[in-house]
């Protein structure tokens, strides 16, 4: 490293042309890319931890003019004079979309809970170069590289093992028909990992591998996973970071058993030179795949009730509200039946009133809100009903609005019911029902016909003389055509 130093210095390169970094408290640093890129080439935020495990980090700041295309991470370790240290970085990409000058405003990331900020940059992105492929010195012209590099020698690389998995996994093994489970599908590093590697078109193989792991039997609530971020797990006692790459939950429809095959993941992983220059190639990349192991989770049929096939499955609580308690005959008013809770909202149904002549409600308007988080789906689903009493007295809306359901964590069906006393005053308006509704065109001509009685034999014998009359006169007119 001294001996490289000198050699920059006796060329007049100044060191600062290699780094474009920030550094806060000597161990956490930003490192933005090159001030000038050309259309087909990308532009990267590195984040790098020196000395201590990357634990976890905030999101990587919005370019305008450029669009993000996933992270990759990698890790490395050195040892000078018998001193060890360790570096690990997440890289974030972005592409251009257009030529022009783009601004990346100054930002602040929160890194392992402290925060680092970053001046910006104006990004100068050209025409589109045209691809080369990668010359041994990346830094000098070749003279210069015959230089540095006599004899033209081929670089030897060597495979450093990997400590990383790619794994599915579930939060439940076995569930009730309708009862939500969150599949996760992820990679996964461990902080003792020291090969060097990155994501490879993960979009593209992710839709791939969708095709083969989602369940057809299931309703499937997206946790829709933008940006591939890191965040530090424990498994078995060791330090992982965890990528999640798709987060879903699915809810059975009926008792087959959901299996998800294995599937591959392909990464891009780097060996290393074997004698390693500041003016030559040390690293080479390489595609591998790395499979997940199947897993499979049972479905439980619902205990026996005459609802078991349409009640929802979830945990669900009740909350009601009402314009008044005090109402009047022929008086409208609002009722607001409101289910929330974990579950799948999407399938809750709207309670099924009784037939009755004491209230009479239309039909409700209906509103639905679901979070995905917290490695869950909760949310609420409100009924907004519009009523008209037609019987005075005290009545007890859980009559009317009760709400079946299964919950899985207590394994009984439960029952949501309202707890609202109403009291109507005024006079019945029970017989006013008919008159006041609008029965349509027929009913309209109901006065002008005749409501006489009829004698059904009458009509019969009318009929039958009638046809009789039809056939003579037929075969009179054939005779006598017949005759001319």
């Amino acid at each position: 490293m001294k001996k490289t130093c000198i050699i920059y210095l006796l060329l007049g390169i100044p060191l600062s042309i290699f780094s474009n970094s920030f550094v806060f408290a000597q161990n956490i640093k930003i490192e933005l890319g090159p001030d000038q890129i050309a259309l087909n080439e990308a532009f990267t935020i590195k984040i790098t931890v020196e000395n201590s495990r990357l634990r976890k980090y905030g999101e990587f700041p919005d370019i305008p003019g450029f669009v993000k295309q996933g992270t990759f991470s990698s890790s490395s370790t050195n040892i000078i004079n018998g001193n060890i240290s360790s570096a690990h970085s997440i890289t974030q990409n972005y592409a251009p979309n257009s030529q022009g000058t783009f601004s990346l405003a100054p930002f602040t990331m929160t890194i392992n809970d402290q925060e680092v900020q970053s001046p910006g940059k104006n990004i100068k992105v050209g025409p589109a170069s045209q691809q080369r492929q990668q010359q041994q010195n990346p830094f000098f012209s070749d003279p210069l590289d015959d230089f540095f590099n006599r004899g033209n020698k081929p670089q030897e690389f060597v495979d450093v093992k990997e400590d990383v998995f790619f794994a599915l996994t579930t939060s439940k093994d076995e569930v009730y028909t309708g009862e939500g489970f969150v599949v996760t599908l992820s990679w996964y590093s461990s902080e003792n990992n020291r090969a060097s590697m990155r994501f490879y078109e993960v979009g593209k193989q992710l839709t791939e591998i969708l095709k083969k792991i989602k369940p057809s039997n299931s309703w499937e609530e997206n946790f829709n996973i933008e940006n591939i971020n890191g965040k530090a797990v424990v498994i078995n006692g060791e330090n992982y970071m965890q990528y999640p790459i798709y987060k879903a939950a699915f809810y059975p429809l009926n008792t087959d058993t959901i299996i998800f095959p294995s599937v591959g993941l392909n990464m891009i992983k780097y060996k290393v030179a074997k004698n390693p220059s500041f003016f030559g190639r040390n690293r080479q990349e390489e595609i591998k795949t790395y499979y997940s192991k199947p897993k499979r989770v049972i479905v439980k049929p619902l205990p026996p009730h005459p609802l078991k096939e349409s009640v929802a499955v979830g945990q669900y609580k009740l909350r009601e509200d009402i314009s008044s308690t005090q109402l009047k005959t022929g008086e409208s008013f609002n009722y607001e039946f409101k289910v929330f809770g974990q579950g799948n909202i999407s399938a809750i149904s709207n309670p099924v009133i009784p037939q009755n002549d004491k209230f009479e409600f239309y039909p409700p308007n209906v509103e639905q809100n679901i979070s995905r988080g917290n490695n869950q789906v909760s949310g609420t689903k409100s009924f907004a009903y519009y009523g008209i009493p037609s019987e005075p007295g005290e009545f007890d809306l859980g009559k009317y609005f009760r709400w079946i359901f299964f919950n899985p964590v207590a394994e009984k069906y439960d029952t949501l019911q309202s707890e609202i006393m109403v009291n109507v005053s005024g006079e019945s308006k029970k017989n006013n029902y008919i008159s006041s509704s609008d029965m349509g065109a027929f009913y309209d001509g109901i006065e002008f016909a005749d409501n006489g009685l009829r004698d059904r034999d009458h009509e019969l014998k009318i009929k039958i003389f009638a046809n009789i009359l039809i056939f003579l006169m037929l075969v009179l007119t054939g005779f006598l055509i017949f005759k001319k």
